[in-house]
């Protein structure tokens, strides 16, 4: 039996939801592991009980600095109380003085990616450049004070690596097609009204909030070039956000994104569906032709092998770590091309034997990735680093 206090509290959007809410149910199986996991108030609401799992409510604390001064003070006694054996810190910044060994599981990539550093200039988002750098020395002292750190992904592992100059342990995340697609109700009826009104269109879809670093820009720049060499066939791109800031987490601005698409005179194409539930988006995914990211930083990319595990062709900007989860089975540009992006989705559409072969590989590809194998390694660092205590 080995005993976890999981600090799930940083979990609030993207992988870090998606992770909790794959690795809780395989914990819950295990007979042989006794788990406290801190959550935030949404979150805990969502889990309910399980035998051998305890849930902890955190204080609803805003902001990633004050929240990270409270968990320094409050957290040890939660995990001396818990009984503990090991700490998994699940939100990029460790415990520095964890009263037991500490795993910590770094996904951000943005503290690593000089793209990111170059946008927030260019933007002139100045506050937020500093706010990056600022993370991004407390993520590197937090490699410094865990035990082990893990990263999502041999490419970004690599990345960590040369940040910190710290040794990262290289953990995929897994995929469940049988979580992903278990729920058969329907997408919410305005949704799907949505996709019927594009039935004879090519539809193409990009799962994301709306921040800097998908790059969103370079997708939409694309459109007009696909409309144009298509010809007679209209396109639309789905989208899973709104392109207004207050409908997306954290602080960044939709507002220059909006204007470029009424700019580029692209509002009929792009359909704004807002946020699909997890549970439903696996219908999302069978109703669209091309699932394409222009992303230029990432540290694993969900939506990729839910993509792919969906029978969709990916056309991806050309990132090792995009590389790394798709391997042969996506075409790639690079990041900044629109006309590249353009050219990949151009030959999906004109090639149906290109199309099936990458929906073929696609979903072998997104069968290598398992949440079971994924927990079994980080549980084999749990007990080696008790072993070593």
């Amino acid at each position: 039996m080995i005993r976890l206090f999981i600090n799930g509290h940083a979990a609030s959007a993207g992988s870090g939801l998606t992770y909790l809410r794959n690795v809780t149910p395989q914990l819950a199986r295990r007979p042989d592991v006794e788990a406290t996991i801190l959550l935030s108030p949404a979150l805990r609401r969502e889990f309910g009980n399980r035998p051998n799992l305890s849930f902890l409510e955190a204080q609803d604390i805003s902001g990633a600095a004050r929240r990270f001064l409270h968990e320094q003070t409050a957290l040890p006694k939660l995990i001396r109380q818990s009984g503990a054996q090991v700490l998994i810190s699940a939100g990029n910044f460790a415990l520095w003085n964890s009263p037991v060994p500490q795993i910590l599981l770094s996904g951000n990539s943005l503290y690593t990616s000089a793209d990111f550093s170059r946008d927030l200039r260019a933007r002139g988002h100045y506050a937020m450049w500093a706010d990056t750098l600022l993370k991004g020395w407390f993520a590197r002292r937090s490699i410094e004070r865990a035990d082990v750190t893990v990263a999502p992904s041999d490419a970004f592992a690599r990345d960590l690596a040369r940040f910190s100059g710290g040794k990262i342990v290289a953990i995929h995340h897994g995929f469940d097609v049988g979580v992903f697609t278990r729920d058969s109700a329907p997408l919410p009826a305005e949704v799907q009204a949505q996709l019927d009104e594009g039935k004879d269109t090519l539809r193409v879809l990009f799962v994301s909030h709306y921040n800097y670093y998908r790059n969103f820009e370079t997708l939409f720049r694309a459109i007009p070039i696909l409309k144009e060499r298509l010809e007679r066939t209209p396109v639309k791109l789905y989208l899973t956000c709104r392109l207004t800031s207050a409908d997306n987490p954290g602080t960044y601005r939709a507002e220059a994104a909006s204007s470029l698409v009424n700019d580029l005179r692209i509002g009929h194409d792009i359909v704004e569906l807002g946020a699909i539930p997890y549970r439903s988006l696996h219908h999302l995914y069978r109703a669209c032709q091309v699932y394409a990211t222009p992303a230029y930083a990432e540290s694993f990319a969900h939506p990729l092998v839910e993509a792919m595990s969906s029978g969709l062709p990916v056309v991806a900007s050309d990132l090792p770590v995009h590389r790394e989860v798709c391997g042969d089975a996506a075409l790639y540009f690079p990041r900044f091309s629109p006309e590249a992006l353009a050219d990949g989705v151009l030959r999906i559409c004109q090639s149906p034997g290109l199309a099936a072969q990458l929906s073929d590989k696609g979903r072998r590809r997104s069968q290598d990735f398992s949440w079971e194998k994924h927990v079994d390694r980080i549980l084999e660092l749990a007990r080696g680093l008790v072993r070593v205590v």
